[in-house]
């Protein structure tokens, strides 16, 4: 039985090298996430555009949703060796206009690009698991490719901080370019051209995606100027769209997650917010490398390691918490919270201070760590959750729904920070001052948001002593 389930089944021989080839995808995708998180303070400062600093994130988020959401079009259309092919095409192309740019307009635009193919890249390889590899090796397949997020915390700053130290961000991008190459070369020679059976009509849900698009564009234009005005009106013209984006859900046949999922008293509902909460509140680590570079003086290869201590922690509580029985999994939802609030609270007192260097860098990298953990022992339970309470008919819908919350969080949270620190003097006030005062703010806001979990969180609990969901 070894033999046939084993890991030497899967990485050894032919199964490795196809192995290879999909975790690669998503390896790529997740450490292009934490390399450009390091290399921005050294970007910003070469091309300017501080203002648009979260947009890096936010486009690139977004086109990773639309990506995501194309993944099965793209498979039942192009069979796996060609949709991955286009997929490691389009996250190239991105990788070029990045390391070309002259300016920070550019760089998002290469950003948004990136973000297409690197949403195909994140999907396909989940989706291709049952097409390449034999029923029981597929359990330790989804662990192989979801690990690629660990390892990339660990690669992605250190090739980030590593070419930003050297005054050479641009060639970091460069290197992306090769390694790509590497895996669709990989794809090509090993994934099969065509599905082995048809692919099922699945609808793409085009207005959601276009409204949550135009959602997250809407609270990144109005954080553009520190007008209080535009930010409120970009705000509120956000919300508006998102509330749309909810009526659509609750009416629509072609949905992005299951039926009835955005109704008061749901416990999906219940589910999904917290799942937001949690995610909106680690996107704080987007500008964490810069507050460390200007207020602690770090270096980006460090400053890159701190910023990903929240992602750490997410993993080693995600971990520890996974494994534990009902009465333990309850415990460790209720900590979550407290654990996030905490550390999010921690940032913003030591985040700003400089009067003590190593003791105010000490409790921030507690802090980034605290956030983490709080994070990873709720997930799990919150993501095995989703699965029960939908409906019969509704878990595939419902497995792919927990990556478009993630996306769509990802994407509102980085916007929201981008308006946070604009309206409190990032840009405008400049120089350490600017910063200690954005990293308060934001710190302190996204605590405060944070707190609701302690309400979201409470219904999940309630409901999940109710009979779950039929279809």
């Amino acid at each position: 039985m070894a033999s046939t389930t084993g890991w030497s089944a899967l990485l050894l021989g032919s199964n490795g090298l196809r192995s290879a080839a999909l975790a690669g995808g998503v390896a790529l995708h997740a450490i292009n996430v934490y390399l450009v998180t390091t290399l921005l303070p050294s970007v910003v400062a070469d091309i300017g555009g501080l203002d648009y600093y979260a947009w890096n994130t936010t486009l690139f988020v977004v086109a990773s949703i639309i990506g995501s959401v194309l993944s099965t079009r793209a498979l039942a259309l192009l069979g796996p060796k060609a949709a991955y092919s286009l997929a490691g095409l389009l996250f190239m192309l991105g990788c070029a206009l990045c390391a070309l740019a002259p300016e920070m307009a550019w760089l998002i635009l290469g950003r948004s690009v990136q973000g297409l193919g690197g949403g195909l890249l994140f999907a396909l390889p989940y989706a291709m698991i049952r097409l390449v590899f034999a029923e029981p090796l597929w359990p330790r397949a989804m662990a192989l490719i979801s690990a690629m997020w660990g390892v990339a915390t660990l690669i992605g700053p250190a090739v980030g901080g590593v070419f930003a130290e050297h005054g050479a961000w641009r060639a970091a991008f460069w290197v992306l370019l090769p390694c790509t190459l590497l895996f669709m070369l990989l794809a090509l020679a090993l994934l099969p051209g065509k599905r082995r059976e048809a692919a099922p009509h699945s609808p793409i849900p085009a207005r959601q995606l276009v409204l949550l698009t135009a959602m997250v564009l809407a609270i990144s234009i109005g954080s553009i100027t520190p007008s209080l005005v535009y930010n409120v009106l970009g705000l509120g013209v956000g919300l508006a769209l998102l509330a749309w984006v909810i009526a659509l859900e609750n009416r629509s046949v072609q949905r992005l997650l299951p039926r009835d999922s955005l109704k008061s008293g749901s416990a999906l509902l219940a589910l999904y917010g917290s799942m937001a909460l949690l995610v909106v509140g680690m996107t704080s680590e987007v500008f964490v490398p810069l507050f460390l570079q200007v207020l602690h003086r770090q270096t980006p290869l460090l400053a890159g390691y701190i910023a990903a201590l929240m992602a750490a922690g997410w993993t080693l509580g995600a971990i520890f918490s996974s494994g534990l029985k009902p009465q333990g999994a309850a415990r460790a939802i209720a900590a979550g919270p407290f654990l996030v609030v905490g550390g999010l609270l921690l940032a913003c007192l030591f985040m700003p201070a400089t009067a003590t260097p190593a003791l105010s860098l000490g409790l921030v990298c507690l802090a980034m760590l605290a956030v983490g953990v709080g994070i990873g022992l709720a997930w799990p339970h919150l993501l095995s959750r989703v699965l029960e309470q939908a409906p019969a008919d509704q878990k595939e819908l419902a497995g792919a729904s927990i990556t478009t919350v993630q996306l769509v969080a990802t994407a509102l949270g980085a916007a929201l920070a981008g308006m946070i620190v604009n309206l409190a003097g990032l840009g405008s006030t400049g120089g350490s001052v600017g910063a200690a005062q954005a990293a308060g703010w934001l710190f302190g806001l996204y605590a405060g948001l944070s707190a609701l979990l302690f309400i979201s969180l409470r219904q999940v609990r309630r409901s999940n002593a109710q009979p779950l969901v039929e279809a």
